[in-house]
């Protein structure tokens, strides 16, 4: 059986969606905290279970019977690196026997992305443990990118960024689903570190390059300070732990620290993934 937390979340609808075609439902649990939002996937005849990641004992009794979980990372930046540490002495309690869990390309304790050092531990904490293991250390979501960039990068025809002339890796979330469902049903996955992104590394001026190709309007990249930057979401009343992260996401940008190119991602999908500008076409185009 197969576990996957996490799963009223976008990553983890969107792997149990791609696996649905692959495996029996009930072959498959859905961990969430709140069952009533996971109907949909037990009409499909999918497992739900009750879990939190802060709760050691409600994991433990939800990964009876589970012979691999997919440990996808939370939300809650203070507290996910013990809250990952659960998740994985439960299923070690449990007998689970292989951990799958989604990390971040180039993970550090000294990068500016807030999210990334929480990452380090849980690796570090997966491997020490004794189970088997993957990592897929995830490139940003190709998703992001109208974040990152803007919503008024199309209509001003400027794309206003502090990621200097960095280049990120990207992937599309849903790419990145369908090969975790992948490696979920197969093997000769055991103890492997995967770096998932496109094989083509991006800078803000590749994006507006190909953003105004895309939508027949010339875009324009024009290079901000992170103060400036941080200073504008402040006028917008963006809440301060969203400003620290972006901020910090994106100096990490400026960095170079997500510029992990690679071509495993098409590897385990055995097809092409979708790339930057088909994406801007599907989310721009005219």
């Amino acid at each position: 059986m197969l576990a996957i937390t996490g799963a009223t979340g976008h990553l983890g609808r969107a792997t149990i969606n791609a696996l649905l075609p692959k495996t029996a439902a009930d072959q498959i649990v859905a961990l969430v905290r709140d069952p009533q939002k996971a109907a949909d996937l037990s009409q499909q005849g999918v497992q739900v279970r009750q879990g939190d990641y802060s709760d050691l004992a409600s994991l433990e009794a939800a990964f009876q019977g589970v012979d691999t979980v997919l440990l996808i990372s939370g939300d809650d930046l203070a507290n996910r690196a013990q809250q990952h540490k659960n998740v994985i002495d439960a299923a070690k309690q449990a007998g689970v026997k292989h951990v799958i869990y989604t990390s971040v390309v180039k993970p550090s304790r000294e990068s500016h992305f807030p999210a990334s050092p929480s990452h380090v531990d849980t690796e570090e904490y997966l491997v020490a443990s004794g189970l088997t293991y993957t990592l897929f250390r995830n490139a940003l979501y190709l998703d992001f990118v109208p974040m990152i960039i803007g919503q008024e990068a199309v209509p001003s025809g400027k794309i206003y960024s502090a990621a200097g002339d960095g280049k990120t890796s990207y992937a599309l979330r849903n790419d990145i689903a369908e090969a975790l469902a992948n490696v979920l049903t197969s093997s000769g996955h055991e103890n492997q570190t995967y770096d998932i992104s496109l094989g083509t590394a991006y800078s803000i001026q590749d994006i507006a390059t190909a953003l105004s190709e895309v939508t027949g309007k010339t875009i324009e990249y024009v290079p901000i300070s992170g103060d400036d930057m941080a200073a504008s979401m402040r006028q917008h009343h963006v809440p301060e732990p969203i400003v620290s992260m972006m901020v910090g996401m994106t100096e990490a940008m400026k960095q170079n620290e997500f510029n992990e190119p690679s071509p495993t991602l098409e590897k385990l999908l055995g097809h092409k993934p979708t790339d930057l500008k088909p994406f801007l076409t599907s989310a721009y185009g005219k």
